[in-house]
């Protein structure tokens, strides 16, 4: 193995929401786990391998779901126990080297060209990690090893669960032409339609039909994926990579009709979205938001403040302020997303969020943000929250689909 090569670790924890259900419920173990919004609009977020078997699987729809599996379990997420398990695994990561890169709760790259003296050859690294994480937490996690990133993440999902793929120094090309497209890095359904329209079935395909050509049918995009099909990937692992946005989106079991109910929505969205700001110690200048009436017709709307922001407050009457109620409803879906996010410790001054010359109420005071955020740390998200919202029928687990947004 060629130590003087870039060694990229793709580390990805197997089922995650699923695993997590399991391991704090071996009773669950061997069955059919289901996880995702519990109404009869939400999706699936996750499934154990054993409804896989049944063709289950990520974002499916839940009613589909119960067809194809009658006798699955549904559980609804619990992100505040996936949180923790995720901090404890990644920790672990950090073992072996600082530079780490966070894709979700679930997954990372861990550059490791710089361990190898102290812990050994990078496939070793990865299997000491993988074997950490299961004895320390009871999860399993797969790996792909590679000197280039994209195939790293490619090759960890070639022996799940609970398996490792290594791609040695030479090899990537003789690894990647024989792959379907749609194992490359950004080729979803529909470029994959376009890609076949094109006579273009697997990554050697690509690879052989030239930049040029790709450039001309799809922009940079297709030269981007001329460069991955050729392991053509210079991206280096970063473990500061900033996050654009924060947001939150909800689909509702029952459409939502009265304004009354859209501001108490619109109320809990903007609770969740500002404690995840002041979690990830961030305020922010811009909010936008999203609304899907029943014929899923969907408008987006933004407005940037003159100062930022980190309570739940201001985001809310900036979001009311976008809210198109002129438009006829009633309305399937719901979502507030803050950008423009900037350190909270280099912006906050409580002088200058109550002197804004704007319409909008006072934030709420610090101190007050202080104690809610360290409530719900303790006892779970929503234990302390605004009163309004414990009449909100809508907002029960059993009835939304709740999504948290992170944009990288």
């Amino acid at each position: 193995m060629n130590k003087s090569s870039r060694w990229i670790i793709h580390l990805d924890l197997d089922s995650f929401y699923a695993s997590v259900e399991v391991l704090d419920n071996p009773a669950l173990k061997g069955r059919p786990v289901i996880v995702g919004g519990m109404g009869p609009r939400s999706v699936v977020s996750t499934c154990s391998y054993e409804a896989r078997a049944y063709k289950v699987h990520s974002g499916m729809p839940s009613t589909e779901a119960r067809r194809l599996c009658p006798g699955g379990v549904f559980l609804p997420v619990r992100m505040a126990r996936y949180r923790e398990l995720s901090g404890q695994v990644m920790d672990i990561f950090k073992r072996y080297t600082p530079l780490v890169e966070p894709l979700a709760l679930d997954e990372a790259f861990l550059d490791v060209s710089g361990s190898l003296a102290a812990f050994g050859t990078p496939p070793e690294i990865a299997q000491r990690i993988r074997s950490e994480v299961k004895r320390e937490t009871g999860l399993t996690v797969s790996a792909g090893v590679s000197t280039v990133k994209h195939i790293a993440k490619i090759a960890s999902g070639f022996q799940k669960p609970d398996g490792l793929t290594v791609i040695e120094a030479g090899g990537e090309l003789a690894f990647l032409r024989p792959l379907d497209i749609e194992r490359l890095w950004g080729v979803g359904p529909v470029m994959a339609k376009a890609l076949r329209a094109l006579g273009l079935n697997t990554v050697g395909e690509v690879a052989d039909r030239g930049s040029n050509y790709l450039f001309g049918r799809f922009g940079n995009r297709g030269r981007r994926l001329w460069e991955l099909a050729n392991a053509i990937d210079p991206r280096g692992v970063e473990p500061d990579r900033k996050i654009k946005s924060l947001g939150a989106e909800e689909t509702y079991a029952v459409d939502i009709k009265t304004m009354e109910s859209v501001k108490r929505e619109l109320l809990a969205l903007s609770v969740k979205v500002a404690w995840r700001m002041r979690e990830k110690n961030f305020n922010a200048l811009t909010v936008s938001i999203k609304v899907r009436d029943r014929h899923f017709k969907t408008v987006t709307r933004s407005k940037t403040s003159s100062q930022p922001f980190c309570d739940h407050l201001t985001l809310y009457h900036l979001a009311t302020e976008l809210f198109p109620f002129d438009r006829t409803g009633p309305w399937r879906l719901l979502g507030v997303t803050v950008s423009n996010l900037v350190p909270a410790a280099s912006t906050w001054r409580m002088g200058t969020l109550f002197e804004r010359s704007t319409s909008l109420s006072p934030p709420t005071d610090p101190r007050l943000n202080q104690a809610m955020d360290t409530i719900n740390h303790r006892f779970g998200d929503g234990s302390l929250t605004p009163a309004t919202l414990l009449e909100s029928a809508n907002c029960s687990d059993d009835q939304a689909d709740d999504n948290l947004i992170d944009d990288l």
